[in-house]
């Protein structure tokens, strides 16, 4: 894009025709272009798909410094859009540049002390500021240390209790495991015991099969698998497996085998059974049942009855039954005899009675001093193993507190190891960042001197272009004086001629001179106003 002085005015260009284009000659030569202009509608919205906004070019008249130049540095992201701490640095410029329209001039030397007091004092003025700000960061990033510091601090203890649960949960079910390890091992125990104390006069009973069977818990209908009976290996007894069943040519030879009606089944019309309900009969079969039960009854006239010849029913011969054998008997005991032989039974009754008894006392007798010998053994053993667990606590419970202090130690060392690391890290940046600025002022200092320097040498310069500028100004007001004189001296010589040649000038190259000038201007614009009117006559009709 170049860059065109505001006092001068370009000259449009003209058009090539002054009537308006029709239709089918712009279709046409839409037709015969090699591009074409359409729509485009994407998913994307300017904000997705812009970088940097576009800046235009600009220029600046001469003598002006326009506010917004100063801001050229500011791009997006990068202090725009603005925010709190731009407009101060804005607001810290306007002042300055007010400060600086009122510093006292350079070729003033008497007030030379002044200007150096004036810029000291602005110096410790912006030093004052640049402190303000370094102490702004320092806090900035000692907040963030202390969020960095507590989030790890969090992140830890979140791990750690993590873990714990993690633990826990592990001995819960330890424990969970152990308790029903527990439990099965004390039922079993109670099943054994209710067994050994399930027959102790050790009487052996026969196996009752009836009863076995009418009871469906027993193990006839649910066996038990540590007898060895395994009821799931029988699940699979009643399925067939034949090859007649599970092949082609199996199924093709049980065809052969099947009788003609199965695979040709033969189809035999039903006859309508009378449909009787109870006592009543329809109307339209109560006909046939009357004609049926005539015919019956005159076939039962026409065939003879048979007399069927009966026996006596009241004289039957009654045998009587042979006498039975006389019953042998036997001399029964004597009175005495009984009465010593019941003696004799009950007295074995009362000794065997009192043999058992004493035989069952003495097996109490051993039993009880048994129990009580397991019995001082099991409070033997708790009271050694008491005192075991109670040392062995009181041990892992000194070992896991000294253990916990240790742990705590050494976190307490690493934290404090830590801040010294980041005490130090935060000592060097700030020695750099003070370097930086160290070097950053004695470029300014330099770049303050070389600006004097410019600003004297741009006043030898200013005095040299005024002095060039006055010479320059008075050769060209000469110049002009000069060729202005020498046009109108040729004006006149061009007029003189001009009125010696009409002087001489016959009628026919009058007429010469006016056919051209019709010929040239007004017959032109005759010609464009009659093809306009065509133009519009032919788009817009009449």
């Amino acid at each position: 894009m170049q860059h065109v002085a505001t006092d001068v005015i370009l000259a449009s260009e003209p058009p090539d025709s002054l009537f308006i284009p029709d239709m089918a000659v712009l279709q046409k030569s839409s037709l015969n272009s090699k591009t074409k202009s359409v729509y485009v509608q994407t998913d994307y919205r300017d904000a997705d798909v812009q970088t940097d906004p576009y800046t235009p070019e600009y220029v600046v008249h001469p003598g002006s410094q326009p506010e917004i130049l100063t801001l050229a540095t500011l791009s997006w992201g990068r202090g725009l859009p603005a925010g709190v701490a731009e407009v101060e640095m804005i607001e810290r410029a306007r002042a300055k540049r007010e400060w600086e329209k009122t510093l006292p001039p350079l070729n003033d030397l008497n007030q030379l002390e002044k200007r150096r007091q004036m810029l000291e004092a602005m110096e410790l003025k912006e030093w004052a500021l640049r402190e303000q700000m370094i102490e702004k960061l320092q806090l900035e990033q000692l907040e963030l240390l202390k969020k960095l510091l507590s989030d790890r601090e969090e992140k830890q203890a979140s791990i750690t209790n993590k873990r714990l649960d993690k633990i826990w949960t592990l001995k819960q079910k330890e424990k969970e495991k152990r308790f029903q390890k527990i439990r099965l091992d004390h039922i079993r125990a109670l099943r054994k015991l209710h067994l050994s104390k399930k027959n102790v006069e050790r009487k052996f009973e026969r196996r009752d099969i009836v009863k076995d069977y009418i009871n469906d818990g027993s193990t006839v209908f649910a066996p038990l698998t540590r007898n060895g009976v395994f009821p799931d290996s029988k699940q699979n007894q009643y399925v067939v497996q034949s090859s007649f069943l599970s092949t082609y040519d199996g199924l093709l030879d049980l065809e052969q085998t099947l009788p003609d009606f199965v695979t040709n089944p033969r189809i035999k019309v039903p006859v309508t059974p009378v449909k009787k309900i109870g006592s009543y009969i329809k109307r339209k079969y109560k006909q046939e049942f009357e004609l049926k039960d005539i015919h019956e009854k005159i076939l039962a006239g026409k065939i003879p009855k048979k007399v069927d010849i009966k026996p006596l029913r009241y004289l039957v011969k009654i045998e009587k039954p042979k006498p039975r054998p006389p019953t042998p008997s036997v001399e029964g005991p004597s009175p005495e005899m009984e009465e010593k032989e019941l003696a004799v039974i009950y007295l074995q009754q009362l000794l065997r009675g009192k043999a058992i008894h004493n035989m069952g006392k003495q097996k109490r007798q051993v039993t009880l001093a048994l129990q009580r010998q397991r019995q001082t053994y099991e409070h033997k053993e708790n009271i050694v193993h008491e005192a075991l667990s109670r040392i062995e606590g009181t041990t892992i419970g000194n070992m896991f507190d000294f253990l916990s202090k240790e742990l705590i130690r050494l976190q307490e060392e690493r934290r404090i190891h830590a801040f010294a690391m980041l005490a130090e890290r935060q000592r060097r940046i700030r020695e750099a960042e003070e370097s930086g600025l160290r070097q950053e002022e004695e470029r300014r200092r330099r770049e303050d001197d070389e600006i004097f320097k410019q600003v004297v040498k741009v006043h030898q310069n200013t005095v040299d272009t005024y002095l060039e500028d006055i010479i320059l100004q008075s050769v060209e007001y000469t110049a002009e004086k000069e060729a202005r004189t020498y046009i109108q001296q040729l004006a006149n010589k061009i007029n003189d001629i001009t009125y010696e040649m009409e002087s001489k000038r016959t009628q026919l190259e009058t007429e010469e001179i006016v056919g051209d000038l019709i010929h040239n201007f007004l017959l032109p614009d005759v010609e464009k106003d009659i093809m306009r009117e065509k133009g519009y006559s032919g788009t817009y009709g009449q």
